[in-house]
């Protein structure tokens, strides 16, 4: 099954179509965003149906993946791939050259070593991609995969800003346009790249991205090889409890296909049994973390969840909220919330994976997910 791709053509022809209008009122242009919770399938549907059908409609597409190298800045991982997409292009290298000898050109603030050509001046990102554009006679698709990553670090706002310049000057009846396609495994997260006005994407459309559906379990249950068909209603409930992530699916199938003893009618239930065992230890995990956690991080951890996007970690009403968690879970904890040792809690959430930090102090829940097992949990009863 890993080597097998579920194609969702008719969604990308339908999305392709309206990040490529130019009609009135299309919104699109100024960007569109894309939320999901992760492992849902949207890294597979951008590089293998979304990417290939913007092409075939005629743009250039660049691709870039900030959650596939966490240790690297994102602004550095977007440069690199406009660059690559650049170096393609011998007459773009041409056009922005002006003088031999210089092998670094700035792109609107962030660094690009070349190493295959010189060029001349430092050029602002907007005139390389519209140079670009003008070269290729097309629309460029920037496809941006776990785009709120951008946010956590200066240059990965600056690449934002910079990609808004050059948005603005490719829509421009002087070029032939850029259109931007962000994801997130968060909602909350990836809004804030474009709910206020000091965010370079103010204004764009976010919608919830479409979960994988019956089509594809369909297509799972037909490919998947075990010693008995599986039934398609019945998995497409276990995916439904799954949270709609296929690498359940898959681990249960590889459990069961490695059974060797058991046999054909048993299947079904054996699956079943795998789905659910592979739902528990995929929560059990995380629960593991969160039973680990001192009272303080605990308490801070459930307010966020209970909070969402109203959440200001060291407003009153979050201190005051703190210390009720702390006396209900912990009652004979003496430690009192204050700016300092919340901040300290923040930072050890960060460092477990369970909380994600905006550049400017904005704090999210890492996983969307994490809200709905707390809920469940009962982790966030009287919040």
């Amino acid at each position: 099954m890993s080597m097998s791709v579920f194609h969702r053509s008719a969604l990308a022809e339908k999305m392709a179509q309206q990040v490529l209008a130019t009609g009135v009122g299309v919104s699109s242009s100024s960007g569109l965003f894309l939320a999901a919770p992760r492992r849902t399938g949207k890294s597979t549907f951008m590089r293998e149906d979304l990417r290939p059908t913007l092409s075939k409609a005629g743009a250039v597409v660049i691709y870039v993946d900030l959650w596939a190298n966490k240790q690297a800045d994102p602004g550095d991982l977007i440069a690199s791939a406009i660059r690559d997409e650049l170096s393609k292009h011998d007459g773009v290298v041409k056009r922005l050259s002006k003088s031999a000898g210089i092998d670094k050109v700035n792109l609107a603030g962030i660094g690009i070593s070349w190493s295959h050509a010189s060029l001349g001046k430092d050029v602002a990102l907007s005139a390389a991609l519209a140079a670009l554009s003008d070269e290729v006679k097309a629309p460029i698709a920037l496809l941006i995969d776990e785009a709120q990553h951008a946010i956590t670090t200066d240059a990965g706002f600056a690449a934002l800003f910079a990609l808004k310049a050059a948005r603005d000057e490719l829509n421009s009846s002087a070029h032939f346009g850029l259109r931007i396609v962000a994801t997130g495994s968060n909602r909350d997260k990836l809004a804030m790249l474009r709910n206020s006005k000091d965010q370079a994407f103010f204004g764009a459309p976010l919608v919830a991205f479409p979960p994988l559906g019956k089509d594809y379990v369909a297509w799972f249950c037909e490919g998947v090889g075990l010693s008995a068909q599986l039934e398609v209603d019945m998995v497409y409930r276990l995916f439904e409890q799954a949270a709609f992530r296929p690498e359940l699916l898959a681990a249960a199938a590889d459990h069961v296909r490695f059974d060797f003893a058991l046999e054909s009618n048993m299947v079904s239930e054996a699956f079943v049994k795998a789905v659910q065992g592979q739902i528990e230890m995929a929560d059990a995990q995380t629960m593991r973390v969160i039973d680990a956690l001192t009272p303080l991080q605990s308490s801070v951890l459930r307010v966020m969840a209970a909070k969402a996007e109203k959440y200001a970690p060291f407003d009153e009403a979050a201190m005051n909220s703190y210390a009720a968690v702390i006396k209900k879970i912990a009652p004979a904890e003496t430690l009192v919330p204050d700016v300092s040792n919340v901040q300290q809690a923040l930072a050890a959430l960060q460092d477990k994976g369970l909380v994600w930090r905006e550049k400017r102090g904005v704090y999210a829940l890492e996983e969307s997910t994490t809200a709905e097992l707390l809920r469940s949990s009962g982790f966030l009863d009287g919040l």
